[in-house]
């Protein structure tokens, strides 16, 4: 189960869409306010069995959704509680509080994304190659800095299988470690893991006012910043593979889920 440290992660499995699947459910939900609300359903995990649908979606932040997608979140969806992984500044600045959605703040500040402007402030000239260590320098900090609020993600979906939305700001770093973490203890597959992964390339639109922000940031380190890439998640993959062996392995020694917590969560979550 997990990640083998043998097998690079490779994108060679039929590609993920958001087609509607034989159960006739879509991936990829666009909901008013957001572009990269997605259910992660229908993967195949451990012993055959598949990730439920309409349990597990993972997005951008929910502060800009419309009064419609508020009412489709919460009785189509049935979405009871999100988990939410922005820093206390993000949290502040596009606060949500929708009536019915149990909002559990897992804050991690994104610190060197924030030193990557700092740098630009500064005068100095940041390059796409520069940006891309720095995003993975971001990733490799969610292995144990910030290992106490995906703890807590997991406690959250011990606790209840109640439908639940997990973000960050634009859903594809933070959320995006969170997806990969749940996903493989679940035994989907790498190919699988980071397929959907590269998913928020084909999803997530910055918003305009994000694109006002950044105006004096070349559009070339953008691209990087508010894109993913396959080098962005092995640079968290590669060293809990090389220290644990497999990502179950540091869900369990780090995270605290254990081996019958682990097989309780593929009972809640998958068919």
């Amino acid at each position: 189960m997990g990640y083998k440290q043998s097998m690079p992660i490779q994108a060679e499995s039929a590609p993920i869409t958001s087609e509607a699947t034989p159960q006739a459910h879509s991936r990829h939900l666009p909901l008013a306010g957001t572009t990269n609300f997605r259910d992660l359903g229908g993967y195949q995990g451990l012993d055959g069995r598949t990730v439920r649908w309409r349990k597990l979606f993972r997005s951008d932040h929910l502060a800009l959704l419309s009064p419609e997608s508020q009412l489709q979140l919460l009785r189509e969806l049935g979405v009871a509680r999100s988990a939410d992984f922005r820093g206390q500044r993000e949290q502040t600045v596009d606060h949500y509080a929708i009536d019915g959605l149990q909002h559990h703040s897992l804050a991690i500040e994104p610190t060197l994304v924030q030193r990557a402007f700092s740098l630009m402030q500064q005068g100095q000239r940041l390059t796409p190659d520069h940006t891309v260590v720095l995003m993975q320098d971001t990733y490799r900090s969610f292995i144990h800095d910030n290992a106490a609020p995906f703890a807590q993600f997991f406690e959250m979906l011990l606790d209840s299988d109640a439908p639940i939305v997990f973000h960050c700001t634009a859903g594809k770093d933070r959320t995006g470690w969170a997806a990969t973490l749940l996903l493989t203890t679940l035994g989907v597959p790498q190919d699988v893991v980071l397929q959907d992964y590269l998913l928020t390339n084909d999803y997530y639109h910055r918003p305009a006012e994000a694109v006002a922000a950044a105006a004096h940031i070349p559009e070339e380190v953008l691209q990087v910043l508010w894109r993913v890439q396959e080098p962005f998640l092995t640079a968290a993959i590669e060293p809990v593979l090389q220290d644990y062996g497999s990502i179950p392995n540091y869900v369990e020694k780090v995270l605290g889920v254990d081996a019958k917590a682990q097989q309780k969560l593929a009972q809640m979550y998958l068919e």
